[in-house]
C-alpha cells in the first residue's frame, strides 16, 4: 500500500498546489490513500468546512490538524459532522471530534490514521505518549497499517514517540515546523519516520508568510499582520510504501514538487 502524506497546507496557494499537483502525483506514484495536514488551509491559520471541501475534492482522503485547530470558529462544524477530519487525539475527554479513524479501502486492507500533538513549546494537552500507546493498542485490533501525524515543535519529542511506537505502527511523520527535514528512515521494527514533512504553499516566505512583516516583528517586537505569501509554491510531503500483511514500511521517500510558475 502506498500512502502519500502532504505537509501542512498553507492558505489558498497551498490549496491550489494540492488541486493542481495531486492528481498527477497520485497517478504517477500509484498512490492508494492520501492524507494531508490542513490546519493552516484557511487564510494561513485554521481550517473551515469550505477549505476542507476543496481539499477533499482535490483527492485527499483524510485531513489531520494541530495547534491551529481552533483558529476558525467554523471548525466546530467539521469536528461534529466530518468523519474524515481529525483533531489531535490527546485533547481532554469530551472535546468534539475524533483523534483517529480507520479508513476502509475498496480492495485493500484498512488503514488507521492517528493525529497526536506534542507538548514541548506547544499548548499543554494530555500526555501524547500515553494517549498514543493506548490508542495504537486499540487500533491494532482492527488493522496492522497505522499512520501517525505527530504535530509537534520539538524534534526530540517526535523521535521519542516514533521510537516508542517502532514496530507497532507503519509510519510516524512529523508536522508543524513547516521545514522539511532530511532524516527519512525506517527504524529496526519497521516504522517509517520523518521528523517534518515540510509545508505545501509559498516558499518565497518565512514558513508561508510574507517576509517583511515577520522580519519587522523580530526587529521591533511590535504586532504585525502576517499575510500568506504568494511565490514559489511547492507541495511537500512523503510517500510511504507499506507491506499490507505486516504493516511494516518498505520504503519512505520525500516529496517536494513545485507548482509551475505560470499556473494560476
Amino acid at each position: 500500500m502506498k500512502i502519500l502524506f502532504i505537509g501542512d497546507i498553507v492558505g489558498e496557494p497551498g490549496r491550489r498546489a494540492v488541486t493542481e499537483l495531486l492528481p498527477r502525483l497520485r497517478r504517477q506514484n500509484e498512490i492508494d490513500v492520501v492524507i494531508a495536514n490542513g490546519e493552516n488551509s484557511a487564510g494561513g491559520s485554521g481550517i473551515t468546512p469550505k477549505t476542507a471541501e476543496e481539499i477533499f475534492a482535490a483527492g485527499v482522503d483524510i485531513i489531520t490538524s494541530g495547534d491551529h485547530l481552533w483558529d476558525q470558529k467554523e471548525v466546530i462544524t467539521l469536528l461534529q459532522n466530518e468523519p474524515r477530519f481529525l483533531r489531535p487525539l490527546n485533547y481532554p475527554q469530551g472535546t468534539p471530534g475524533r483523534g483517529s479513524l480507520v479508513h476502509q479501502l475498496s480492495s485493500q486492507a484498512p488503514i488507521a490514521v492517528m493525529n497526536i500533538q506534542g507538548r514541548t513549546f506547544m499548548p499543554d494537552l494530555e500526555n501524547p505518549f500515553t494517549f498514543a500507546r493506548n490508542e495504537v493498542e486499540r487500533l491494532r485490533q482492527k488493522t496492522n497499517i497505522i499512520f501517525v501525524d505527530m504535530h509537534a515543535e520539538a524534534t526530540s519529542e517526535k523521535i521519542a514517540i516514533a521510537r516508542m511506537l517502532d514496530g507497532q505502527v507503519s509510519a510516524v511523520i512529523g508536522t508543524h515546523t513547516h521545514v522539511q527535514t532530511a532524516d527519512e528512515q525506517i527504524f529496526p521494527g519497521g516504522t517509517a519516520f520523518l521528523c517534518d514533512a515540510g509545508f505545501t504553499g509559498p516558499h518565497e516566505s518565512v514558513i508561508g508568510r510574507e517576509i517583511e512583516p515577520v522580519v519587522k516583528r523580530f526587529l521591533t517586537l511590535q504586532p504585525q499582520r502576517f499575510a500568506v505569501a504568494e511565490n514559489r509554491i511547492i507541495l511537500q510531503g512523503v510517500i510511504v510504501d507499506v507491506d499490507e500483511m505486516t504493516g511494516h514500511a518498505k520504503s519512505i521517500v520525500r516529496v517536494s514538487q513545485p507548482l509551475a510558475a505560470d499556473a494560476k
